[in-house]
């Protein structure tokens, strides 16, 4: 006896609106930019952080990181139609009115600053917003679609984070903060521009000028040879100023090794695409790693450490007659 025909495509419910909401968040990207927020929290001079800053800290930066993604899905519906990977997004699928993504980003921005402000303190709240704005507006709304430079530029609003979880804890930045800081902006080229490889087609026929459309395989490769020539000298500076002990520093320096590796077998291989993918996850890696490194060596020191008595700059918001204002210190070195 026969069996019915099975169907190849089985039936799938379109998701929840809910769940389309969660999904203009990017949830698997906050996951990581999170993780850099908090680590930088357990490096700072003011001793371990409390479980509930931690949670307000998490709260906000998921809330603002959101909002920032849900306004790029706003604006950039119309790429999005035009690519494999993201024609399902629930804008451009039409599962959610783009005036509802807008509102939503907004609100959840909003409501990120006041979170911040309140429960943790104006500075922090001030630079989260200005992760936000540098994203959607420098990256998303102009750089994107002009520059094969916007994720050299642009991507700097990822390395927001890090600057928000040390503001978060000691109320000001410093050097060591922003050593955290270019960390992730020289980490992002050569993590972006593996993807951008594999994606190019796509890239290209959204009108989008990314490095590998515009200038071609050999030359975005060479490109991020170059970036993490830089990245890795970086990483090791917090060891070397004393903020961070030999956890950190001896993760930074095998992690860098792998990452550099993977550079230079790219730089080799005839097609790129194998190569590319595994320096893209490893990529992703490298960075919870490193930054996971940072938080166990901050709250597990090891090894001599010189605090951050050698900065020379520091930032924080202090009562003014108008209110909460930025202050601006310059300190020499005592020698």
């Amino acid at each position: 006896m026969s069996r019915p025909a099975m169907s190849a495509t089985p039936n799938v419910s379109p998701p929840s609106f809910l769940a389309d909401l969660v999904t203009l968040t990017k949830p698997r990207i906050i996951s990581l930019l999170l993780v850099t927020t908090i680590a930088p929290m357990f490096i700072t001079d003011n001793g371990l952080p409390s479980i509930g800053l931690i949670g307000w800290v998490l709260l906000g930066g998921y809330m603002m990181a959101g909002g920032a993604n849900a306004l790029n899905m706003w604006f950039d519906r119309d790429i999005d139609q035009k690519m494999s990977r993201t024609r399902a997004r629930p804008i451009p699928a039409g599962r959610i009115l783009p005036g509802v993504g807008f509102v939503f980003g907004l609100a959840l921005g909003g409501a990120s600053f006041v979170l911040f402000w309140t429960m943790v303190n104006p500075l922090s709240a001030w630079l989260a917003l200005s992760g936000l704005v540098f994203y959607v507006v420098i990256y998303t709304i102009w750089l994107k679609r002009w520059s094969p430079q916007n994720i050299v530029i642009g991507g700097a609003a990822g390395a927001f984070p890090p600057l928000v979880g040390y503001a978060a804890m000691a109320g000001r930045l410093d050097l060591t903060a922003l050593y955290l800081f270019a960390i992730v902006v020289y980490w992002t080229p050569p993590h972006f521009w593996a993807l951008a490889l594999i994606k190019q087609d796509e890239y290209a026929k959204a009108g989008v000028p990314m490095m590998p459309v515009v200038r071609g395989d050999r030359r975005t490769k060479i490109q991020m040879l170059g970036y993490t020539l830089m990245l890795l000298p970086l990483t090791l500076l917090p060891t070397l100023s004393g903020s961070q002990g030999w956890i950190y520093g001896a993760t930074a320096v095998l992690l860098g090794g792998r990452l550099l590796w993977y550079c230079i077998r790219l730089l080799r291989a005839p097609n790129p695409l194998p190569t590319a993918w595994g320096m893209y996850k490893y990529s992703l890696l490298y960075l919870f790693l490193l930054f996971a490194a940072m938080g166990v060596d901050g709250a597990i020191p090891v090894g001599p450490r010189g605090g951050n008595d050698n900065q020379v700059m520091e930032v924080e918001f202090v009562p003014t007659a108008s209110g909460a204002g930025p202050v601006l210190e310059m300190e020499t070195p005592s020698r």
